[in-house]
């Protein structure tokens, strides 16, 4: 039996969602797609524009889910961080990319887990 992905892993946005949303973050967009790739959730933290990656795992026995968040997949939401920012006209936003790691039933969150990758 196929797993349905997408499904799962809107589950698991939205459970990020709400995780961020007790955090304080308000939720803009889940799902922003361009040409350039996708970005799980676009969130606004106090002066902060958060570009949020959301990835799960069953479990921690591969490690942490975050450590999935390689420099290629950094590079790719960099790209479409920058898209959305200048599509909407505000390339001026001062940003932050976060990544939510759901192990299980366990939730944590890297703020500013990496820096803008340009190329």
């Amino acid at each position: 039996m196929e797993k349905n992905h997408r499904k799962t892993g809107t589950r698991y946005e939205r459970i990020a969602g709400e995780y961020l949303k007790s955090k304080g973050y308000e939720i803009l967009e889940y799902n922003y797609r361009s040409r350039t790739g996708e970005i799980d959730i676009i969130a606004r933290d106090g002066e902060y524009l958060v570009f949020c990656e959301v990835k799960y795992r069953s479990g921690t026995g591969s490690g942490d889910p975050a450590e999935a968040v390689d420099e290629r997949k950094q590079q790719k939401i960099s790209r479409c961080a920058l898209h959305y920012l200048t599509a909407k006209g505000r390339t001026d936003a001062a940003c932050r990319f976060d990544v939510v790691s759901i192990a299980g039933t366990k939730v944590r969150l890297y703020q500013n887990a990496f820096d803008y990758i340009g190329g």
